[in-house]
């Protein structure tokens, strides 16, 4: 059988995958940009019950998809803030401001791609260097154009995350 493709298949078997974290949030590293030819980049992340995802940010050359595989989240986009539930998705554009965290009730184990991909495994492995106290947040703020990834205040997700907190 021949094929018109440019590039072979991009293939990550679950075994396969560098998994970071701790029991309560862990990430799943799938598949890199650079495997891509840089059309999307994903990873897998799994929650516990009320856990935050990510702080809220933005991202200048991607927009981000969000599906959740199982639980619910709560995720900021823009000015809203809404709850998905497990089948249901999200794509979020670049330059709005996002964010998400299971919800308080729930834990959630969601997919996420960005697309087009920008390479963002280094950016996990520092998160997690970072919670393993081997980095600091300094260095992520320093490396925020690097990944694509600026931070922004967002007081109305903390109230609202925090409000719900049991």
């Amino acid at each position: 059988m021949s094929t018109l493709a440019t590039r072979p298949a991009a293939i990550r078997r679950p075994q396969d995958a560098e998994t970071l974290g701790n029991p309560n949030g862990q990430v799943r590293l799938l598949i890199d940009s650079n495997e891509t030819g840089g059309t999307v980049s994903t990873v897998e992340v799994t929650m516990a019950r009320g856990a935050d995802g990510a702080a809220p940010h933005f991202h200048t050359k991607s927009d981000e998809l969000f599906y959740v595989a199982d639980g619910e989240l709560q995720v900021m986009a823009g000015d809203e803030i809404v709850t998905v539930g497990a089948g249901g998705s999200i794509v979020v554009p670049k330059f709005m401001p996002h964010a998400f965290g299971a919800t308080p009730d729930s834990s959630a184990r969601i997919m996420i791609a960005l697309m087009p991909g920008v390479e963002r495994f280094e950016y996990f492995r520092l998160l997690d260097r970072i919670g393993k106290g081997e980095s600091s947040f300094e260095e992520l703020l320093a490396a925020q154009e690097e990944f694509d990834n600026h931070f922004v205040d967002a007081p109305e997700w903390w109230a609202e995350r925090n409000a719900n907190r049991r």
